[in-house]
């Protein structure tokens, strides 16, 4: 079992390192160099990540009407996106 999760944490480490190296276009030498970094990038912002939903989830839980809430947030992220995409602004130079 021990042996199992060594392995695959090992292979998770080599596919961040792997996928660095691919989307930054650097040599697989710096990426290796950097894989400490790396990992501990990914790691760290996966944490992040899951404490924020975690936050948001007890949040929701103690409101009176959660699902309005996430309504006009989704609505609200939308609007935003659709926004930046679709309407464009006059450039002053």
């Amino acid at each position: 079992m021990f042996v199992s999760r060594v392995v695959a944490v090992a292979a998770a480490a080599l596919a961040l390192v792997l996928g660095a190296a691919w989307l930054l276009e650097w040599p697989l030498e710096k990426a290796v160099l950097l894989a400490p970094v790396i990992v501990a990038t990914v790691g760290v912002t996966i944490l992040l990540f899951a404490f924020w939903v975690k936050v948001a989830v007890d949040a929701l839980r103690r409101q009176r009407h959660p699902l309005r809430i996430v309504v006009a947030g989704t609505a609200a992220l939308a609007l935003l996106v659709f926004l930046s995409f679709f309407v464009h602004l006059p450039r002053y130079e």
